[in-house]
């Protein structure tokens, strides 16, 4: 089945939105991580990073000692004159969900002061992992803005959310956490196969 829409129209569904929860907390962690030991210094006026760190690992424990989030990436590089943190391959991933992990790359992301603003940038994706009957859930952009005190993720991309049976693309993106709706804003076209829906859940 293929359906399409005008350009404009908009498509509000219930698709699963912890993908947009996981976001959120990634971002309030990432705060957290990213806060310098020390502000002004060298390069405080100049856009020149005033730390590095290669090679980043990090995880935060939940109440009960377990991990709960473990965030890596390739370099953290902090810049004082705008407060902001670049991570060069970022991968994410929530190992609290109730359900199943989810998994947020990119090729770098953007925080900027405070951790009010996350730019997600080239080759992102999101990914909720199978579970029970429920096949991986895969969300694919070229950029993503979160904003976690309006509880928003949206991008005026191309953007890709396949399962194990249905493959919807559109132009543009909000998914609000609140209200737990993903809108598609244009340009939406998706196709069902109930058959390789049937095909995953027995394997």
């Amino acid at each position: 089945m293929i359906a399409d829409s005008k350009p404009g129209d908009r498509l509000t569904t219930a698709l699963p939105l912890m993908l947009v929860g996981m976001l959120v907390a990634f971002t309030f962690w990432l705060d957290q991580v990213a806060q310098p030991a020390a502000r002004g210094g060298v390069g405080a006026s100049r856009h020149d990073p005033d730390y590095i760190v290669d090679g980043l690992a990090a995880m935060r424990m939940n109440e009960t000692g377990a991990a709960s989030y473990t965030l890596s990436a390739a370099k953290m590089m902090h810049y004082p004159d705008d407060d902001t943190t670049l991570l060069t391959t970022p991968r994410f991933v929530s190992l609290g969900a109730a359900r199943a992990p989810v998994t947020i790359t990119a090729s770098q992301a953007v925080v900027s002061s405070n951790g009010t603003h996350v730019y997600f940038q080239d080759d992102v994706r999101v990914t909720r992992a199978a579970y029970g009957e429920s096949g991986e859930l895969v969300m694919r952009t070229a950029f993503l803005h979160v904003i976690p005190d309006d509880n928003l993720a949206k991008t005026d991309r191309t953007v890709t959310i396949t399962d194990a049976a249905t493959t919807v693309t559109a132009v543009g993106l909000e998914l609000n956490n609140e209200t737990r709706v993903i809108k598609l804003l244009s340009r939406v076209r998706g196709t069902y196969d109930p058959g390789k829906s049937s095909r995953a859940v027995k394997r």
